[in-house]
C-alpha cells in the first residue's frame, strides 16, 4: 500500500537562515528522514489556534509524532516554574495537547520523543520533574549547548518498546526534565540513574514515548514500529 502519513509537530521561533532573520516554524531534519528512512510520509505540523484544527489534522494522517523542543508550561500540571525551566510556549502546548486529544478519540498511533514524552505524560494527568539534575547529581541526561548525552537505557520485558530496540540500547539524550508521573502509562525503560526514559499505554494501540531523541540515530525500530502501526491504521480507516 501507498507510504502512511506521519505528522511531526514543530517549533516555532525565532531563527536565521541565508538573508532572513524571522520567525519562522521548523524542525531539524533528522525528523523527517527518519520517518522516510522506516517507509513513511513526514508532514510538519505547526502549532495552531483555529478551533477544530486538531480533529481535522488527525483525521487526515496516519500517525503522530510530538517532538522535542522547549519546557511544558508548568501550569500545565499545576506546578510553580523551577528556576531552570523556561522558554515555554503556550500555543505549541496547547496545540500539542489537542492533538494528543484528538488522536486518543480515534485511535491514532502516535510517538512522543523527549518533550513529546513530557507533554504526553500531562496530557495523561501526569507531572514532570523540573530539573532532573537535582534528583541524579549529574547533568549526563543534556551535557549543556547543542551537544547530546550518551546514556544507556534497560527497557522492560514483554513491552512493546523491547520488541522494537532490544533489551539494551545507548541513546542520545538532551533533556534537563523528565516524568515524575504517568497516568494511563507505564514506565518501560530507565537509565542507570533511575531516571524513566519511556513509557507506553497498554493495549493494542501504538502509543509510545522516548525521553531520548531516537532521530539523531536514524533508530530504524522505533520508527519501523510507528510506521508499521500507522499502515494498519490507515487499513482500519479505509484509507
Amino acid at each position: 500500500m501507498d507510504a502512511p502519513l506521519i505528522g511531526l509537530t514543530t517549533y516555532r521561533q525565532q531563527a536565521a537562515w541565508g538573508v532572513w532573520h524571522t520567525r519562522a516554524d521548523l524542525l531539524p531534519t533528522e525528523y523527517a528522514a527518519a520517518v522516510e528512512a522506516a517507509g513513511g510520509i513526514p508532514l510538519l505540523l505547526p502549532p495552531m489556534s483555529l478551533p477544530g484544527a486538531a480533529d481535522r489534522v488527525v483525521s487526515r494522517i496516519d500517525a503522530l509524532v510530538v517532538s522535542g523542543g522547549a519546557d511544558v508550561d508548568p501550569g500545565q500540571y499545576g506546578a510553580e516554574p523551577h528556576e531552570r525551566t523556561s522558554g515555554w510556549q503556550p500555543e505549541r502546548d496547547v496545540w500539542e495537547l489537542a492533538l494528543l486529544s484528538a488522536a486518543e478519540e480515534t485511535g491514532l498511533p502516535v510517538l512522543g520523543i523527549c518533550r513529546g514524552m513530557q507533554l504526553m505524560a500531562v496530557h495523561g494527568g501526569g507531572t514532570l520533574d523540573q530539573h532532573t539534575p537535582d534528583l541524579v547529581g549529574h547533568e549526563t541526561h543534556s551535557p549543556g549547548g547543542d551537544a547530546y548525552g550518551t546514556v544507556e537505557v534497560a527497557t522492560t520485558v514483554g513491552s512493546r518498546l523491547a520488541t522494537l530496540v532490544g533489551a539494551q540500547v545507548e541513546v542520545s539524550c538532551h533533556h534537563h526534565q523528565s516524568v515524575a508521573t504517568h497516568p494511563g502509562f507505564t514506565a518501560v525503560a530507565r537509565a542507570s540513574d533511575g531516571t524513566v526514559e519511556a513509557m507506553e499505554a497498554a493495549g493494542d494501540r501504538f502509543c509510545l514515548a522516548v525521553q531520548w531523541h531516537p532521530e539523531t540515530r536514524v533508530e530504524v525500530g522505533l520508527m519501523a514500529g510507528l510506521v508499521e502501526a500507522a499502515r494498519a491504521h490507515a487499513v482500519r480507516a479505509g484509507d
